[in-house]
């Protein structure tokens, strides 16, 4: 039986006081609100509607029972209206988990803005270079810059991340500048080592690939000091372009190798794949292609995609 359409039968039928009336009401047939009284009367043991001719009028117990339904209906109707607003005002937490120098460089400078356009929603960002699990960490998206892997997560491609080769003037002076990716091996590298191709880095130009395990004096798990690490002279960096973009600008870094590229990495928006999307995840991540999707490198065109990725990231 369906007991919230015998519900709305019964109510409609004490409300109007005809089973034709209240058929007409809920374009539903004579016989298909009289199927469906028959049955809510079955399933509760009692008489609810005393029928005639020319009307239909609640006995005591009916009488009773449609009070209550007229309130459960209305509560029923207040919570689809709730949910309805909620779509278009959205409300309550999202919580956001990102890596630390893209929250400080380019989610910091735009959040406030987000937070402008979405003033009832909590916004709860937790900024963390460590491979925090989206789901056990109950964050309602995750961004990753990375290469990712296939799994049961949903990954939305934001914006293409170009890494550049860089080094600071002063090293290059004393240890010469490298012309090739092999030449790399005997210089000192300054290494993410928490990628999928952990310290190995990956150079592709014009004679194919090359595939360079550099010797490395430190590896840490974020981009921002490498940066600063070789500011000071300390080695070669492969860092995030967007990392490195004031300091090679003002001379403190330069970019060798220019006609090598290493694959270019991918600003990804993670949740956990649900049969109707969060609106204000979906909301959130809207936001993010609106105001970083437009960014392009030449290594990588943009494609705005969803694809499973790592279950462990």
């Amino acid at each position: 039986m369906d007991k919230l359409s015998s519900l709305r039968a019964f109510v409609k039928v004490v409300e109007s006081g005809s089973f034709a009336e209240a058929g007409r009401q809920l374009r539903l047939s004579r016989s298909a609100i009289s199927k469906y009284i028959g049955e809510l009367e079955q399933s509760l043991g009692a008489q609810l509607i005393v029928r005639t001719t020319r009307h239909a009028s609640p006995t005591e117990t009916g009488q009773l029972y449609f009070e209550r339904a007229v309130s459960i209906l209305a509560e029923l109707d207040a919570a689809d209206q709730a949910v309805s607003q909620s779509q278009a005002a959205p409300r309550g937490l999202l919580r956001v988990n990102a890596p630390m120098s893209f929250g400080t460089m380019r989610l910091g400078p735009v959040v406030a803005d987000f937070m402008a356009r979405y003033p009832e929603l909590q916004l709860q960002i937790v900024l963390s270079d460590d491979l925090l699990d989206p789901v056990q960490d109950g964050f309602d998206v995750t961004l990753r810059i990375a290469e990712l892997e296939s799994s049961s997560l949903v990954a939305r491609r934001i914006m293409p991340v170009e890494r550049v080769i860089c080094a600071a003037p002063a090293y290059l002076a004393r240890h010469g500048t490298p012309g090739s990716p092999e030449e790399l091996r005997r210089h000192t590298a300054l290494t993410y080592g928490f990628l999928l191709t952990g310290n190995q880095w990956k150079l592709t130009g014009s004679d194919g690939d090359h595939w360079i395990q550099p010797a490395w004096s430190l590896c840490v798990n974020n981009a921002e000091v490498l940066r600063d690490v070789a500011i000071k002279g300390q080695g070669v960096a492969l860092i995030p372009r967007f990392i490195a973009a004031d300091a090679l600008e003002s001379g403190a870094l330069t970019a060798i190798l220019a006609d090598y590229a290493a694959p270019p990495l991918a600003l990804y928006a993670i949740y956990p794949p649900t049969r109707h999307l969060s609106v204000k995840v979906r909301l959130f991540i809207d936001f993010l292609v609106e105001r970083f999707g437009r960014e392009r490198d030449v290594t990588s065109p943009w494609a705005a995609t969803e694809r499973q990725i790592a279950s462990n990231l």
